[in-house]
């Protein structure tokens, strides 16, 4: 087999040189960040490393076929790694994928059975369809689209199973997000509350026959009024509290943003944005390593059309439709 590194200021620079040289059925073995050439190295600045090989005429001095076959297998799955990593998934799920993969399959996987392998090691990621808890809390950071998620929520349970859910603004930060989440209540035909103090919410909660979805302020559970409201639906039974983030939030901002909400005790998470993201494969690991399940995918601003409940299926999809993916090398 023939070797060839390729240095490339990204990814897909560096797949699509691999392709031009190598040919379509070339080998991508290893994909790595490199210090740059010449003074831009000198400065900090960093380049992709691809490593790649594509197959040439061999020699008479050619290695028994035993052997051949333990070398196709190991580059079939080292081929697998890349690939998956080349699309943002971590290394260490990357090699725990290859490693499942039957070897036939490694040599000529296509992306439907990269994607359905994948999703065998996401079971645990994804929440699944579960009932509604009697109380359903929605926390997080400006900007999020946690309001919009919940009315998602509210309008396909109506649609889909003809039941209501009550909904509760719990912002008494912003007045346009109860008005906004008013206008969706209306429309759906949701019974509504507005709690702006603890006594109020505790009322709402307290009165309702159907399950509640409470949207609250996109401010930090450190803040007093939050702390109280979660501190009340915390010594309820049937509260499930979902941490709303933004699917293009990086692995850093994402451990920050646990780490805030650590005193809200979130039990579920909920990625929104989807459409505005090139890699979910960051908040995803984040949410692996913390143990909380994805309940709900959004993927825009469509009420109810633009949400769905998270399955390993569908979490896999979204890590490997990375548009680096168009480029990638088939083993």
């Amino acid at each position: 087999m023939y070797l060839k590194k390729f240095r490339k200021p990204t990814v897909q620079d560096a797949l699509r040189a691999v392709r031009e040289e190598l040919g379509p059925n070339a080998l991508v073995l290893s994909t790595e960040l490199v210090s740059s050439t010449g003074w831009r190295g000198w400065l900090g600045a960093r380049e992709v490393q691809v490593t790649a090989g594509a197959a040439r005429e061999m020699s008479e001095s050619r290695p028994p076929a035993s052997e051949r076959r333990r070398a196709d297998t190991g580059t079939g799955r080292d081929a697998i790694v890349a690939r998956l990593v080349a699309g943002g998934v971590e290394r260490a799920l990357a090699d725990e994928v290859a490693a499942g993969m039957p070897p036939a399959e490694c040599r000529g996987a296509s992306l439907a059975s990269l994607t359905r392998a994948l999703a065998t090691h996401l079971t645990d990621a994804a929440a699944g369809h579960e009932a509604f808890a009697r109380v359903e809390v929605f926390v997080g950071p400006p900007g999020v689209g946690k309001t919009t998620t919940l009315a998602k929520i509210a309008a396909q349970t109506r649609a889909r199973e003809g039941r209501a859910l009550g909904m509760v603004a719990a912002d008494a930060f912003r007045a346009g997000a109860i008005e906004q989440l008013r206008v969706y209540a209306d429309v759906i035909g949701s019974p509504f509350k507005v709690a702006r103090t603890t006594e109020e919410l505790d009322k709402a909660l307290m009165s309702s026959r159907q399950p509640l979805l409470v949207d609250t302020a996109g401010r930090s559970p450190s803040d007093g009024g939050v702390r109280e409201l979660l501190r009340l639906v915390g010594r309820r039974r049937g509260v499930r509290t979902h941490l709303v983030m933004a699917a293009d939030t990086s692995a850093a901002s994402a451990r920050r943003i646990f780490d805030t909400y650590q005193d809200a005790r979130p039990d579920r998470l909920i990625v929104t944005k989807l459409d505005e993201a090139e890699s979910l494969s960051p908040l995803l690991s984040v949410a692996r390593e913390r143990g909380l399940p994805i309940s709900y995918l959004t993927s825009g601003q469509r009420v109810p059309e633009d949400l769905d409940r998270a399955t390993a299926a569908l979490l896999a999809d979204a890590v490997l439709r990375d548009p680096l993916r168009s480029c990638a090398v088939t083993a």
